[in-house]
């Protein structure tokens, strides 16, 4: 399945969330996801300082490059796509990031209530 045919939180076609950084489980941008996404990487985030700091503090240092995975280090207005449980965990603390709700891929809604993630939702 490509994510051509997923649907996003909203049930329209799922948009890819960033090719700059390079996201998404496959690294193809998009907030896709399979059965060996353990972590459900389906929320297109935007980062922000309070959630790098949060998400680091955590244990996932998403700030600081690691060059032997080509990851590059994400920065304040980055977007992401996030583990489903890290994006509940910060909404939990009050440091959820902001979220893209053409991105974010509709199994989000098994765990989390469409009306939560839309008072994060901002344009793309």
């Amino acid at each position: 399945m490509s994510f051509k045919d997923s649907l996003n939180i909203l049930g329209e076609a799922l948009v890819p969330c960033s090719f700059d950084p390079l996201t998404g489980w496959l690294r193809d941008g998009c907030c896709e996801t399979g059965p060996k996404d353990r972590g459900r990487h389906i929320v297109c985030a935007v980062m922000t300082d309070e959630f790098l700091a949060f998400s680091k503090a955590c244990g996932n240092d998403l700030s600081t490059p690691v060059p032997q995975y080509s990851f590059p280090g994400l920065k304040a207005g980055d977007k992401w796509c996030l583990c489903l449980e890290r994006w509940k965990e910060a909404h939990r603390a009050g440091k959820a990031p902001n979220i893209v709700a053409e991105a974010t891929h509709q199994v989000a809604l098994e765990r989390v209530p469409l009306e939560t993630l839309m008072a994060f939702a901002v344009k793309d």
